[in-house]
This record gives C-alpha cells, structure tokens and sequence, in this order.
C-alpha cells in the first residue's frame, strides 16, 4: 500500500505528528508559561473594552454623570492600547518555539536524506529533500508560528469575551452561543478533508517537480530516442493532478467560507433579533452595547483569524510535518521520461564494467589495418580478463580504468576495459549522464583516470604534452568551436599546411558547399554568432576530417544536425584513415559503427549492434523507443 493510501484522511497523520509534538512541547515549559502569562493579559483586555463600554452607557451617560461615562471609556482605551506591549512580549517567546522547531524538521530532513542516499536503494537521489529542506520546512515553520498566534489568541480573547458577556447578564450567552458553536463544529468538519485535499497538492507538486527535474536531465535523451511526446504526456498529466488538486482546496475553502458566515454573522444578527426578548429579561441598553462590543471587537475577528488559520496553516503544517517526521514513503517507481531504463538523474552508478563481447581469435596483423572492415582484434575481452596485449598496437586501450570525482564518491566508471582496433568506428550510447563525455575526456587525455591506464596508439595519454596528445587524437565536443576569420583559417586550423584543394575536398565531403558560398568562399570571413549550431558543428567536423590525427573522438558533435547531415558527416569522416569513436545522437550512428559500447549505470557491454541487442535489455529499450517501438532481439 502506498504512502498515499494510508494517509488518504488526516486521522492517521494526526495520530503520527501527535506524539512528537507533545514531546517537543513538553521539553519548553518556559516558554509557554511565558506565552500564557501574556496572553492573560489579553484576556484582561478583552474583558475591559466590553465591560467599559457596557458601564460607561448605563453608570454614566444614561445615569446623567458623563464624568462617570468619560472614565469607563477611558478605561477601555487603555486596555485597547495595553495590547502593543502584550503582542511584542508575546512574539518574543514565539520564537522561543519556532526556531528550535526549524532547526529540529531541517535536520531531521538531511538525516532522512542522507539514510536514503547511503542505503543506495531504487529511487537514487532523493530530489524530493530539496522541496522538504527549502519550501515545505518554511511552510511548517510559518504556519507553526501563525497557528499559536491564532489559537493563543482566540483561546484567551474568547475567553474574556465571554467572561465579560456573563457578568453583563447569563442571557446573553444564550443567544450568541448557538450560532457561534454551530458555525465552528461546522468548520472543524472539513478540517480533516482539507487536510487530505492539501497533502495530495504537495504530494503533486513534489511529483511535478520530479518529472521537470528528470526531463531538463534527460533533455538530449528525450530528443534522441524521440519520448518527448511521453515525457510530455506524463507532464500533462501532474499538471491535470495538481488543477484538480487545487479545484479540490477551493471547494473546501468554500465550506470554510460558509462555515466562518454562520460563526462570524449569525451572532450578530441574532442579538439584533433577540434585542426584544433580552430588554423583556432586563438587560440593559448598556449590557446590549458591551455584548456588540465583545463580538465585534473581540470575539468574531479572534474567531474569524482561527478559522481561516486552521484551514490554511493548520492542514499545511499537519502535512508538512507528517511528510517530514512521518514513516519513509514507499519506493514507488515514477515513470521517468526517457526510456523504459532508469530514469534520468536517478541511474546507479556502474558497478565494474567490462564490455561484454566474447574474444575472438587471434587475427593476422594485416587483418587490423586502418582500412579492414572486419574489426578482428578489436572486440573487447571476456568480462573480468585483460585485453589483448599481442598483434598491433590498439587505437584506444583502456586497462581497468576508474574515474570517481571525488574520494568518496561513487566511481562514473569503475574497472573499464576496452580495446578499439585502428581504423575501428565504435559507437558509444547510454543515458544521459552515465559516462559518455567522461570516455571522451579520458581517451582524449584532457581527464586523468582515478585509476588504470589509458593508451591511444600505443602511448598512454595521462601527463602528455598538449601538443603529443594534438598529434594523436581531435575531441570535437557537442558545442562546436568556430573562431573570427576566414573559412579557410576555420578549415585548416588543425593541419596548417592543408592546400586548396584539401580544403574544397573537405568541403564536399562534409556537405559544406552551401554554407561556404554563402558565406563568399573559403576567403570569406566568419562571424561566429552569424551561424546556427548546425553550422558550426559542420565547420568543426571539416576542420577534424582535415587533421593528420589518426583518431577522432565525436561527443555528441552532430547533435545539431538533421539525420541525412548527420550520415553524411559521419561516413565521410569514416573513410579517412584512422579510427572513430562516436558518442551516438541517434540509433542510425550506433547502426552504422562497426561495434557498439552500451553504458547503463551496473556494467558495459560491447558489441555489434545484434549482439548488443541480445546482451543489453538497456540498448533494446532505446532501440525500441528510437524506432517508435519495441526492439526485437535477433
């Protein structure tokens, strides 16, 4: 059963919030003693404004002696004016209560955080602690704060109030007892269906929240794998949740609204109705007057200020305090927005990942050239054992390699082992954030290792000069870098002495042609913010298909791209000599290469795209979700 369900009314959170609240009470009996001391003082005061009105009318004005009446009325100024110093001494010990009930909710919520995080269980990170430590701790602690204003002051206020109504005569209390306890029953009835109509809202708005969170993680994947429709859907569908949520307050708010008209209007006009039958009972004019006073001075605004904070505040903090102190929530599985795999920002980190392909025999060393179409060599070893170390150098080796930012933290990749054979294209896919940039980084040595060893060309990579590890590889990034000047400066930035006929043969192989006679000409000069993303990537794909580096290393760098572009590019840059390692955009990338490296946060496995298929139920899902259906396996 979900959280949900056992707390589908506000009796079980009631029941769960009550003890601890008691405990906190019962650990400050200063402060409320102090608060009460206060407070008693503004039950003093509400006794006299009434009391004053009530003898300055019948002891003084109608008795014929102002003086009388003047001194009655000056009494109950003062004890109008007495109020400023009672509701600053009563603040100051307010937040004798708040502040300690802040600080105890917020480390309660880290401590529940940090539980969850080390536990490591389904689910991931725990985004909904950012909402509990941020706005629901200030929800809970403004809403504690206005509910003991609101219930002190009614508690004391109500009862001077009715003290004074007593004393002018025992008839009063009948008639303006009625109507006010009707209205406040009434009002306490849909205390306990408010408060289940809010902890849905804030149950949908953390939800909302959630699903905005995993989609702006998942953005590029949501793209690629083309479940933005899904993602979309899902969102949709909270937003309905929350409307309907918030239409379900409203209507409660409504009864309350009806609830406060009977307990702050009735009184009023039922003392205007009973004038006739109290006179008959000998209550004096001036009794009448006091009793108005009472209600409309004292007792309906303190009514009225206790309704509207009960309804409010009060459902707001038994939630907050029941989704903070309460038992953990369920581990339910949202639907993320990506694929069927786990949702983004809440993955595993990978266990110790070896590509999973089986070794195949050992292959002449010509059957590794630059140019074989058949990457024999090349496969990744068994789960568990070295790669091969005979035959010609690897384009791309990596032995065990650990990357972790950070000494504590969970390793991005953990044990990774891998061998590309040159003139190999292998594509790299996963969900956003798994590791793939972090691949990129370690084979182009701009990241070291935490470790292991990386080695292209046979040279490991770590601690090499800028300009060794410029003659062994090209990174181009997903945000391509276009620089002022010519189109040819552009082009040849990496191989200098590259001639014109290199360049216009770059040019048509990468599609460029448009955008260069657009521009003018090779000669032309280049604004960067002038080209769109596009652009920019294919004036940075014709700059690496121009470099002598035996190996290119594509982070997402035909993002931008439309499918055709993106084919062009990629088969352009395949048939120059050397190797290509690509982090795919799209399943036609994964496709086209000759094996396909799948990270999904527990291991890798490596292969052809059929045997990735077999091994990876993570690469069937974005297959499926790339082709607008399940994947079949082979």
């Amino acid at each position: 059963m979900t959280r949900a369900a056992q707390t589908g009314d506000g009796a079980g959170a009631l029941r769960r919030v009550t003890p601890p609240a008691r405990r906190f009470l019962a650990r400050r009996p200063g402060v409320l003693a102090r608060l009460a001391l206060w407070s008693l003082a503004e039950t003093g005061q509400a006794f006299l404004v009434g009391y004053g009105v009530a003898r300055a009318v019948d002891q003084g004005f109608l008795a014929g002696d102002v003086r009388r009446g003047l001194l009655w009325l000056a009494i109950a100024l003062v004890a109008v004016l007495f109020g400023a110093p009672v509701i600053r001494g009563v603040f100051t010990q307010l937040a004798g209560l708040t502040e300690p009930l802040r600080d105890g909710l917020v480390r309660r919520a880290v401590d529940r955080s940090l539980a969850r995080a080390v536990r490591g269980g389904a689910g991931g990170t725990d985004r909904a602690a950012v909402s509990r430590l941020t706005n629901q701790v200030e929800i809970a602690r403004d809403s504690f704060a206005g509910l003991v204003l609101t219930l002190r002051s009614f508690v004391f206020t109500a009862a001077g109030a009715l003290l004074g109504l007593l004393s002018l005569h025992p008839a009063l209390l009948v008639v303006v007892l009625p109507p006010l306890t009707g209205g406040l029953l009434l009002f306490l009835a849909t205390l306990r269906p408010m408060a289940a109509a809010q902890r849905r809202a804030l149950a949908v708005d953390e939800a909302l929240g959630d699903h905005a969170a995993r989609s702006r993680a998942a953005l590029r994947d949501l793209t690629a794998c083309g479940t933005g429709p899904g993602a979309a859907r899902r969102g949709a569908e909270l937003v309905d949740a929350a409307a309907a949520a918030a239409r379900a307050l409203a209507g409660w708010a409504a009864v309350r609204t009806a609830a406060l008209g009977v307990a702050g209007q009735l009184p009023v006009l039922a003392l205007l109705l009973a004038v006739p039958w109290l006179r008959g009972r000998g209550v004096t004019a001036g009794a009448l007057l006091g009793a108005f006073t009472y209600l409309v001075q004292s007792l309906l605004p303190a009514l009225h200020t206790l309704m509207t904070a009960l309804g409010a505040a009060g459902a707001r903090l038994l939630v907050v305090l029941d989704r903070i102190i309460g038992p953990e929530p369920d581990a339910t599985k949202a639907p993320g927005p990506g694929t069927g795999t786990s949702a983004p920002g809440h993955r595993a980190r990978p266990k110790p990942a070896y590509p999973a392909a089986p070794r195949p025999a050992a292959a002449p060393p010509d059957a590794a050239g630059p140019d074989s179409a058949d990457p024999v060599g090349a496969r990744s070893p068994v789960r568990g054992r070295r790669p091969v170390r005979g035959g010609p150098a690897a384009a791309v080796e990596l032995r065990s390699v650990t990357l972790s930012y950070g000494a504590r933290a969970q390793p991005v990749l953990d044990s990774l082992d891998l061998r590309v054979a040159p003139g190999e294209r292998l594509a790299v896919v996963g969900p956003s954030g798994i590791g793939k940039s972090t691949l990129t980084r370690l084979v182009a040595g701009t990241l070291a290792p935490s470790g292991g060893e990386v080695r292209v060309a046979g040279r490991e990579v770590t601690g090499r000069a800028p300009a060794e590890l410029a003659a062994l590889r090209v990174l181009v990034p997903q945000e391509a870098y276009v620089f002022s000047g010519t189109v040819a400066d552009n082009l040849a930035y990496l191989r200098p002495d590259a001639d014109r006929a290199d360049l216009d043969a770059a040019v048509g192989a990468l599609g460029l042609r448009p955008l260069v006679e657009r521009l003018g000409g090779l000669d032309a000069p280049v604004r960067p913010a002038d080209l769109s993303p596009g652009e920019r990537q294919l004036v940075a794909l014709a700059r690496a298909h121009l470099s002598p580096a035996p190996l290119l290393l594509l982070d997402e760098a035909t993002c931008h791209l439309d499918p055709a572009s993106e084919a062009r590019a990629e088969e352009a840059l395949a048939r120059r000599r050397g190797t290509l390692l690509v982090v795919a955009h799209r399943l036609s990338s994964a496709v086209r290469a000759d094996r396909v490296l799948v990270l999904d946060g527990t291991e890798a496995v490596c292969g052809t795209h059929e045997e990735a298929l077999g091994r990876s139920p993570l690469y069937r899902d974005l297959t499926g979700h790339w082709n607008g259906g399940p994947a079949r396996t082979p």
